[in-house]
């Protein structure tokens, strides 16, 4: 059939959505066509996990409707939309620790009851990861608990593409490669493109912005819960794109001279398998290497050393910016001021009391420093997007007086425009003589450091400065051992 004759697989028109005051959704119409892969940008909270949730069935719109294969939906939910082979990957992994992987597959496809359930879904699961990840090396029988955060994204991406008996036809990827290094968010992109060469079709959100350009058919911006940009991915490139999103594309780098560098005291050592680290005062240092190589064991093991067991600091030597949120990063029952202010209590207390009036000072003034988009720091932390309770967990740790900051791929989820705007302030606090450990696994961040210390099998397998960190030379030293 000729594409322009094709039903869309779903057809949102003229959605509106409103949370009290809040337009999440300001008459949105969004189209889905077979066989293409659109590309669905903007900062956090302009109403793209909104428009997803009304498309996937797990939220109805106050105004607009849904159809699909030509035909109106006037009742439209989770149910019907997977029966018609929608699928989607959150950013915020809803696998269930305490069951096997195999289990978290049965419970996701439905028609795998029966005598050998077992067997089916351990099949479908991983005929799946074998083709979207080959090499994986992932046990269908482990616990989803025991599994790293990469792997976990992988099974849940795994999953979204899984035949059990209704062929996925739409997979919705919010931030899918948040958690993956660059060849595991090769594989997936290369999986990508098979599926939507094959007839399928992708709703691929992402902040990285590269991945968009280079897999999308189609891009559409979205901003206050409009859409304003809706092209060819051929008719944008970075620039252009980072300006319709509203923000001011900003490449600047900022790494300091070698010498420098070399001039500032040692504020950290670490001596373990491979080279020695150290971090001096000032310096920005990357931790580069495929994901689950040892880079967040390095971080934990300097949080460890420098931390009291048993009571904290008042004057913290490190302090830690977490990358898996929901797990180790936020108190989910708290407000977003008291998940902000609770590292900082020390200097928010007198005679053990915190004074509610200077907390809510720091946490107004830090909301306008990052844009945390709220209308009350008092409301639920899970209120947020994902990027904004990122933005909350870092200005927890710039809050404190810490001088290191030791950072767990912090940025996952976060927008472009937010992203320029926390570069900024690292290199504001590295140039007042504050020392920043940054695992990352985005390249165009690692590249932004003073000096990076790439993992393999958890060893610390290359030194890299200056003009030296570069992709070829962190691909070469994660692979082989050795710099280029």
């Amino acid at each position: 059939m000729a594409k322009d004759m094709m039903k869309a697989v779903i057809e949102v028109d003229g959605a509106r959505v409103s949370f009290g005051a809040v337009k999440a959704l300001d008459g949105v119409t969004l189209s889905v066509m077979p066989g293409e892969c659109i590309g669905l940008v903007g900062h956090n909270g302009a109403g793209k996990s909104t428009i997803v949730n009304v498309i996937n069935g797990g939220l109805t719109p106050q105004e607009g409707t849904v159809a699909s294969d030509g035909e109106r939906l006037d009742r439209y939910n989770i149910t019907i939309a997977r029966g018609r082979g929608v699928r989607c990957v959150f950013q915020e992994l809803s696998l269930c620790p305490n069951l096997s992987i195999v289990e978290n597959t049965r419970i996701m496809h439905h028609e795998l009851g029966g005598f050998g359930w077992r067997a089916k879904a351990a099949k479908v699961i991983e005929k799946s990861l074998d083709a979207v990840f080959p090499g994986h090396g992932i046990d269908s029988g482990q616990p989803v608990g025991d599994l790293s955060i990469a792997e976990r994204q992988m099974v849940e991406i795994a999953m979204a593409f899984s035949d059990a008996g209704i062929a996925p036809r739409l997979v919705i990827l919010d931030e899918p490669t948040s958690s993956l290094d660059a060849s595991l968010a090769r594989q997936m992109l290369d999986h990508v493109r098979r599926f939507v060469a094959s007839g399928g079709s992708v709703i691929f959100i992402s902040h990285i912005l590269h991945e968009i350009l280079e897999t999308s058919d189609r891009i559409v911006v979205m901003k206050d819960g409009r859409v304003v940009a809706e092209r060819p991915a051929g008719e944008f490139d970075h620039h252009r794109l980072v300006e319709a999103m509203g923000s001011v594309a900003n490449d600047d780098a900022f790494q300091r001279s070698a010498r420098e560098l070399a001039a500032a005291p040692v504020v950290l050592k670490h001596q373990a398998a491979g080279l020695p680290f150290t971090a001096r005062q000032g310096e920005i240092i990357g931790l580069a290497g495929l994901a689950g190589h040892g880079q967040t064991e390095l971080l934990l093991a300097l949080h460890a050393a420098q931390s009291n067991s048993w009571w904290p600091r008042r004057d913290p030597l490190v302090t830690f910016v977490a990358g898996d949120r929901r797990l180790n990063g936020v108190f989910e029952l708290w407000s977003i001021l008291r998940n902000f202010s609770i590292a900082s209590l020390g200097d928010l207390s007198r005679g053990g009391v915190v004074r509610t009036a200077d907390e809510a000072e720091r946490g107004a003034d830090w909301k306008g420093r990052i844009e945390i988009r709220t209308q009350d720091m008092d409301n639920g932390i899970l209120s947020l997007s994902g990027g904004n309770q990122q933005k909350v967990l870092f200005a927890r740790a710039l809050a404190t007086r810490a001088p290191v900051i030791l950072m767990d791929d912090p940025m996952r989820g976060v927008d472009v425009g937010t992203k320029q705007e926390v570069y900024e302030i690292i290199r504001q606090e590295a140039a007042k003589g504050r020392s920043f450990i940054w695992y990352s696994t985005e390249m165009d961040e690692v590249r932004l450091c003073d000096r990076v210390y790439v993992f393999r099998e958890r060893v610390i397998t290359a030194e890299l400065v200056g003009d030296d960190v570069n992709e070829t030379n962190i691909i070469a030293a994660s692979f082989e051992g050795v710099a280029a």
